[in-house]
């Protein structure tokens, strides 16, 4: 049975092109999140998040890599910023869709702030999952459609958590070897 994992991260078109590489990652889509204005639009999202809704095989990649993942290809330690884009929409948010995913979540950052692989301490919220409004069509798979296109996302492969226990210890490297082939 596939698993659901929502996470915000900055602009959404970075997000969703790293993270739907990965293996293990079934399907992404990309929408707004953790705020208040029903049926979000990119012109009209309120209090909500860019974030990407994630389905993923638990047999292939675990909620744990996800978010190591997640925190490697974002600054966590800036408050409402991802490079260039400023503003809560930019937000780094976990929504966890049950106790383990905000169990997970919180010992993820507490090993984050940890490590020292940060100069900063982790600011990512961590809420409970709410709606998720699907943006529009041209947002989804963007810089599939535009290689070359705007992001401020990276694999920045000097950083790798140390495993917390045996369930979550790495089989490859997640910013190289642990991606599937580049779609």
């Amino acid at each position: 049975m596939y698993q659901r994992a929502v996470l915000a991260g900055g602009c959404f078109w970075g997000m969703q092109d790293l993270i739907r590489r990965l293996h293990g990652v079934v399907s992404t889509r990309v929408g707004y999140t953790g705020g208040d204005t029903p049926n979000a639009t990119y012109r009209d999202h309120g209090s909500h998040a860019e974030g990407i809704e994630i389905i993923f095989d638990p047999t292939r990649t675990s909620y744990r890599r996800l978010l190591e993942y997640f925190f490697q290809i974002h600054d966590p330690t800036t408050l409402n910023r991802q490079g260039g884009d400023v503003g809560s929409s930019y937000r780094s948010a976990i929504y966890y869709v049950d106790a383990e995913q905000r169990r997970i979540a919180n010992d993820t950052i507490a090993d984050i702030d940890a490590s020292g692989l940060w100069n900063g301490k982790v600011v990512t919220e961590v809420a409970p999952v709410g709606d998720f409004w699907e943006a529009e069509p041209e947002h989804q798979d963007y810089l599939q459609k535009r290689p070359g296109g705007y992001t401020c996302h990276f694999p920045r492969a000097e950083w790798v958590l140390p495993a917390r226990g045996p369930a979550d210890a790495p089989t490859a490297s997640p910013g190289r070897a642990g991606m599937d082939a580049p779609l």
